[in-house]
C-alpha cells in the first residue's frame, strides 16, 4: 500500500523522555507518512520528566533523527515549543538544522483558510486550571490512569488487538476533566476569533478534536502518550484527525462538512412564468 501523502501534518505532546511515550507508534507513523510541512506543536521532549530521572530508550532518539532527516529531505519543519519543553523558548527565531523554532504560526490551508497554530498552554490562565494533566484529577490519579492504560494494552497485544486508549476513555468520563477540556476549547476558539482567523490548531490537553466552535474551527492534534493521534491536511485543504492503530492510520475525526455558498439566481429566473414554480433548491456538494 502506498504511503499517505499530506500537504501538512501536525503532531504534539509526544513527551520523549517520559516512560509512557508511545515513541514506537510515532516512529511507524512518520516513516509511513509524507508531507510538505510538519508542525511540532509543543511538548516534543518532556524535560520535566527528564529532570526527575525519566527514560530515554533508543527509539526516542530515532524519532528525533527521523524528524531531522525529513527536514533535510525537503519537508518544512516548524517547531513551536510547549510548557514541557519550554527551555526551547529561549531560542525563538533560531534554526536547528533546517527546523525553525517559533512561538506560534499562522497556517494558510490550500483552500485559503487561516489558522493560528500554538501549543495551547497560554489558555491555562483563561480557564483557571494549571495544566493539561488536570490538577483537579491530581498527578497521582493521572499516573494511575496511564499505568492501567499500559497494562490494559499489553493484554490487548497478547490477544492481537490494536492499541486503544483506556486512559483517554476514562478521562473523558471524569466530570472535572471534561469541564476543563470544554473551557480550554472555548478559550482557544475565542482567541482565533479575536484575531479574525478561521480557526486554531493546538495540543496541550491530550484530547484530539476537530469541531466548529463560536464560528471558527477548533482543531487539537491530540498526543502520543494516550491517544496516538495527528491532524492532517490533504492537498485540497480538507482536515482530518488520524489515529495510529496496529501499524496503520485510521480516521478518528473528519472536519465538519463545509457547504459552499449557493450560486446567485440567474437573471432569466425573474422572467419565468408564474405558472412554473421555482423552489430555490440548489444542489450542493462540499469537501468532506
Amino acid at each position: 500500500m502506498d504511503s499517505p501523502r499530506f500537504r501538512t501534518l501536525w503532531i504534539s505532546d509526544v513527551h520523549l523522555g517520559f516512560k509512557e511515550c508511545k515513541a514506537e507508534f510515532l516512529l511507524d507513523f512518520l516513516r509511513q507518512s509524507h508531507c510538505e510541512r510538519l508542525y511540532l506543536v509543543g511538548d516534543l521532549i518532556d524535560f520535566w520528566s527528564l529532570r526527575k530521572g525519566g527514560r530515554w530508550p533508543a527509539v526516542h532518539g530515532e524519532v528525533l533523527k527521523l524528524i531531522l532527516a525529513k527536514s533535510r529531505a525537503g519537508t518544512r519543519v516548524i517547531y513551536i515549543p510547549g510548557n514541557h519543553d519550554e527551555v526551547a523558548r529561549d531560542y525563538f527565531g533560531l534554526r536547528v538544522g533546517d527546523i525553525a523554532i517559533v512561538p506560534e504560526a499562522i497556517h494558510v490551508t490550500a483552500d485559503g483558510r487561516r489558522f493560528l497554530v500554538t501549543h495551547g498552554d497560554e489558555c491555562d490562565s483563561a480557564v483557571r486550571c494549571g495544566g493539561p494533566l488536570l490538577h483537579g484529577l491530581g498527578d497521582g490519579a493521572y499516573d494511575l490512569l496511564l499505568f492501567l492504560n499500559r497494562w490494559y494494552n499489553r493484554w490487548r497485544r497478547r490477544w492481537n488487538h490494536p492499541y486503544w486508549s483506556l486512559a483517554n476513555f476514562l478521562k473523558q468520563r471524569i466530570g472535572g476533566a471534561a469541564a476543563y477540556i470544554a473551557r480550554f476549547e472555548a478559550a482557544a476558539a475565542h482567541e482565533a476569533a479575536r484575531r479574525g482567523l478561521d480557526g486554531v490548531i493546538c495540543g496541550h490537553i491530550h484530547h484530539a478534536a476537530l469541531r466548529e466552535l463560536n464560528g471558527v474551527l477548533y482543531g487539537n492534534d491530540g498526543d502520543w502518550v494516550e491517544s496516538c493521534t495527528a491532524l492532517v491536511e490533504y492537498p485540497d485543504g480538507a482536515l482530518e484527525i488520524l489515529r495510529w492503530s496496529h501499524q496503520q492510520a485510521v480516521v478518528a475525526v473528519r472536519e465538519p462538512r463545509r457547504w459552499p455558498e449557493p450560486p446567485p439566481v440567474p437573471g432569466w429566473v425573474a422572467g419565468v412564468s408564474s405558472n412554473a414554480a421555482f423552489d430555490g433548491t440548489v444542489c450542493r456538494s462540499g469537501a468532506g
